[in-house]
């Protein structure tokens, strides 16, 4: 029986608990030093523009001409393009290490006798070719690439296997099938409760985002301003 939606993600959501921290260990001194620098980048970013909007209004500079005057402004573009760096290096390191590993992973695991990753595993999942067959290694690194479109759009590709006959957008192109051993649709008990921890941390973590950008953005004004 082809697997739904939900234990998939769930199964997907084990295995990237086990990668991150190697994504983590891996990147961390570039990651450490990325956040040094948008921290510092954005600061400057906001004192420059703070400063500028003082001094313009002091002035009594429309706002157009501000506006113009700070995009033109090489200290606001020098530390723009900073923070730009910083923030992509923050954002694209772990995703291509994550990439990386979980290529490894998937060939090492679902191109094996066990057909599954641990977390797949876990769901009693089964990777196959579309006869039910087990699925050789170069399929499954197909799989792994095509998976790309389906992150690319805006994860349809993965809503795909909410629906009959329950194939991601991954899965068609490459010929796969993810099948339940049990043939049971339900996620055990446990698998929901992972589930509703992910969504409790995923609330806790925005909360903490915006509080912390909104310190940095209150820092920056106050040192602008001189209060």
């Amino acid at each position: 029986m082809a697997a739904g939606f939900w234990r998939r993600y769930a199964a997907w959501s084990l295995d990237a608990a086990c990668l991150l921290p190697l994504v983590m260990l891996l990147g961390a001194g570039p990651l450490r030093r990325a956040w040094a620098q948008a921290d510092a980048g954005l600061q400057a970013l906001m004192t420059l523009v703070a400063g500028r909007l003082d001094a313009g209004l002091a002035q009594g500079d429309p706002p157009l001409a501000l506006a113009l005057a700070a995009a033109g402004d090489p200290r606001l573009q020098a530390a723009a393009g900073a923070l730009t760096a910083a923030l992509g290096t923050l954002l694209g390191l772990p995703l291509l290490l994550y990439a990386l590993l979980a290529m490894a992973w998937a060939l090492g695991f679902e191109a094996s006798p066990w057909q599954a990753t641990p977390g797949q595993r876990a769901l009693g999942l089964r990777v196959t070719d579309a006869a039910g067959a087990r699925a050789g290694a170069g399929r499954v690194l197909l799989r792994h690439l095509a998976a790309g479109l389906s992150w690319a759009s805006l994860n349809l590709g993965h809503a795909l296997a909410a629906f009959p006959p329950h194939l991601a957008l991954h899965d068609r192109l490459s010929g796969t099938r993810v099948l339940a051993r049990d043939g049971d649709p339900r996620l055990p008990a446990w698998a929901r409760a992972w589930l509703w921890l992910q969504a409790t941390a995923c609330v806790f973590a925005l909360a903490w985002l915006y509080r912390l950008l909104q310190a940095q953005v209150d820092a920056a004004l106050r040192a602008a301003l001189g209060s």
